[in-house]
């Protein structure tokens, strides 16, 4: 039987070179602010002319930055094969799982995580290369970052029904992950059929 598709949420993030690592990295700690289960401090850092919402965890914090450093790369290698003129683009997808038990067959027993939300991050490098140009991106900027905060919060204030009931003592219950460029899940996809 095939597993329902998880609710995707998808936003739009478009900054410049010097910034597209603080804006991925607000981003999604504003995501985990508010998916991110274990008992947390708040905290927050301010990006460009926006307050957001930090989460103070050191293994949350390494990751993030891995996959953002990584996105980065992708973009810079992107942007160094002549794709300037037309914007550059990558695809970053945070996945939160539950750990289901397998439906066993007598010869597969055990646990399976099973996807119950993702958030894409479809994020556009701008080059600009004057000085007015850099002054409307930053504007651009700004108002993107605010309208993604905004929408995030809307969203996990609105979409609550689909998270599954916490079914452990674990610090965190739900088991996540930061993807880049994420393929189809389809079962195809998954058997690598597809």
């Amino acid at each position: 039987m095939e597993q329902r598709r998880p609710p995707e949420y998808i936003i739009e993030v478009f900054a410049d070179p010097s910034s597209v690592k603080d804006v991925v990295r607000g981003i999604l700690h504003t995501i985990f602010f508010h998916r991110f289960f274990p008992s947390i401090r708040p905290k927050s850092r301010d990006i460009l002319d926006l307050t957001l919402p930090f989460v103070d965890d050191v293994e949350l914090e390494t990751l993030i930055d891995q996959r953002t450093a990584t996105l980065v790369r992708q973009l810079d290698t992107s942007s160094d094969q002549g794709a300037r003129n037309t914007g550059v683009r990558g695809l970053m997808a945070v996945q939160f799982f539950e750990k289901k038990r397998r439906k066993a067959w007598g010869f597969m027993k055990g646990e399976e995580e099973v996807c119950w939300e993702q958030w894409t991050l479809d994020v556009t490098l701008a080059t600009p290369r004057t000085e007015s140009e850099r002054a409307k991106v930053r504007k651009a900027m700004e108002a993107m970052l605010l309208k993604a905060a905004m929408k995030i919060v809307t969203t996990v204030n609105r979409e609550k029904d689909h998270i599954p009931p916490i079914t452990t003592s674990e610090a965190n219950p739900f088991p996540y992950q930061i993807v880049i460029n994420p393929k189809d899940n389809s079962w195809g996809a998954r058997m690598g059929i597809f």
